[in-house]
């Protein structure tokens, strides 16, 4: 296989990339066969596994503009990918040209792939850590230049805590990154569950741990728990179509069949 130049040398290009995956279902163009085939496998145990997909990006979207509005301009987004079309700080930047984002991804590929895009934007850097190490993230020294830690911000950790394993104990890294923002700041979290989900969703997340971040399933209460005491935005944690939709048509006949709880919470 020839290596693109958006896939650095010591990426290992026999097995599949998560982000790959991810990348591959909501359309972008950054992945290989053998992503595209695992994909194809995990379609076929849940046919909606791409529309899904495409709700945690179009909620993503919708908080980033709600956020804005709020008069966030600083955004921490952990695991993020790769960015595709729709992307934080796309959407953060046509509402306040000021805003700073900074993303974070344990996966090289998707570091190196935001790196190029991110080429020229003074107000937006991606570094490479693991939302499981929070102080790395923090201490990080693109972090503490492009963030003030003084002001609010925005802690995106969309669909990437399914992500941690239990003995990684995600709800103290989310605890601690709580404790690392000031009052005004905003935690945004969506998180693939188990709940009300047919078998074949367990048999696909079988298939997960064919790559090298395999996703752990939780329930709403163990999802809520992350928040802490922290004030949920209305509507709460909701199956995703149903947190903020723009149009009644975005939520369908079954918003559950995302497969994964959304909310916005504020520390106050």
């Amino acid at each position: 296989m020839t290596r693109p130049s958006w896939a650095p040398e010591g990426i290992d290009l026999d097995r599949p990339s998560a982000s790959r995956v991810y990348d591959y279902f909501v359309g972008g163009m950054h992945n290989f066969e053998i992503d595209r085939t695992l994909a194809r496998q995990i379609e076929a145990f849940t046919p909606n596994v791409a529309e899904t997909m495409r709700a945690n990006r179009d909620l993503l979207r919708r908080c980033v503009r709600y956020l804005v509005d709020a008069g966030i301009d600083q955004f921490l987004d952990l695991g993020s990918g790769i960015p595709t079309v729709g992307n934080v700080h796309e959407v953060a930047q046509a509402r306040n040209p000021a805003a700073r984002v900074i993303y974070v991804d344990i996966d090289p590929v998707a570091v190196a792939h935001s790196r190029a895009i991110l080429s020229g934007n003074p107000n937006a850097a991606v570094v490479q850590a693991d939302v499981a190490a929070p102080e790395d993230v923090l201490d990080d020294p693109q972090v503490r230049e492009l963030l003030d830690l003084d002001r609010p911000v925005a802690v995106l950790l969309l669909g990437v805590l399914h992500f941690v394993p239990d003995e990684a104990d995600p709800a103290d890294c989310v605890a601690r990154l709580q404790q690392a923002v000031v009052p005004g700041s905003y935690l945004a979290i969506t998180h693939a569950t188990a709940d009300g989900q047919p078998t074949e969703v367990l048999e696909a997340q079988k298939l997960s741990g064919r790559t090298s971040t395999e996703i752990v399933l939780r329930s709403k209460d163990q999802i809520a728990a992350y928040f802490h005491d922290w004030s949920l935005i209305e509507p709460g944690l909701v199956h995703l179509p149903l947190w903020r939709p723009e149009h009644p048509a975005d939520v369908g006949a079954h918003p559950e069949s995302s497969g994964a709880y959304g909310g916005l919470a504020r520390k106050g």
